[in-house]
């Protein structure tokens, strides 16, 4: 089987591209990492590749809003290459700061099919802090991103994490399957003794869909949850499988997510 391409965006803060890279890597893609100024300066295409992904980080510093300066610079310099990327057979996937850029950018209409057109925003956390903490979520989506997913254990670190969407927008992202995981009280919130919804998200979305679900919006981070000794209570786990006699995992529930891309172009 040919590898499928992976390209993540670096530059300008995104400081998540080495893990994303390697996560690609090890599901079995190639990737490389690309600075967006290669791209404005043609350099480099996106179409050589078929999957583009926006990491996290902080980008021009969140400072007019996280992900906004990002997203005006590819309006701006790439919007026409990107518009071509979509309908293709590709997938993009947006992580925590990654995230914030594909919402700024228009890419999960609502309403309508036309990209660009925003229609929910990521506000900040009701804490008004930086959370970084563990999470379970559950799957509601049939994106190729989820395939095979019930349930994971994924963290978070983020300020700006609090989805947002009229009501009359969630009720149609609902009926057309856009909210693809929600935040719930499973194995890891009942460990840490931690709340469900970490953020204040509106219905306690975690991450959307574009309509053909080949496009996902994720605030948990699932490159750093790709071995079982990232999770926080491995040790703990260690001892169950031990005591059961049984051999211990060595991979983590985010690696599925980046598996299923590849699995995606098999």
């Amino acid at each position: 089987m040919k590898k499928p391409k992976a390209m993540i965006f670096s530059g300008y803060g995104l400081n998540c591209e080495g893990e994303t890279k390697y996560a690609f890597e090890l599901a079995g893609a190639g990737a490389d990492i690309v600075h967006i100024n290669d791209l404005v300066d043609g350099r480099k295409k996106l179409s050589s590749y078929q999957i583009l992904a926006f990491p996290g980080g902080f980008a021009y510093g969140d400072d007019t809003g996280a992900g906004n300066a990002y997203a005006g610079k590819l309006k701006n310099h790439l919007w026409e290459e990107i518009v071509s990327f979509v309908p293709g057979n590709h997938l993009i996937i947006g992580i925590c700061n990654g995230c914030q850029i594909l919402v700024n950018l228009g890419l999960f209409p609502v309403s309508s099919k036309q990209y660009e057109e925003r229609e929910a925003a990521l506000l900040q956390n009701d804490s008004g802090r930086y959370t970084v903490r563990w999470t379970d979520v559950k799957s509601e989506s049939s994106s190729p991103w989820l395939a095979g997913i019930d349930t994971m254990m994924l963290p978070i670190a983020h300020g700006e994490g609090k989805f947002y969407a009229t009501d009359r927008v969630l009720a149609t992202m609902r009926e057309k399957k856009m909210i693809a995981l929600r935040y719930i009280h499973g194995e890891i919130c009942a460990y840490q003794g931690l709340p469900a919804n970490p953020t204040g998200t509106l219905d306690d979305i975690a991450a959307i869909t574009d309509q053909t679900g080949k496009i996902l919006g994720i605030m948990p981070h699932p490159e750093r949850a790709i071995f079982f000794t990232q999770l926080p209570h491995w040790p703990y786990l260690k001892e169950q499988y031990v005591r059961r006699n049984m051999p211990l995992p060595k991979e983590g529930p985010g690696l599925k997510i980046f598996q299923n891309a590849v699995a995606y172009f098999a």
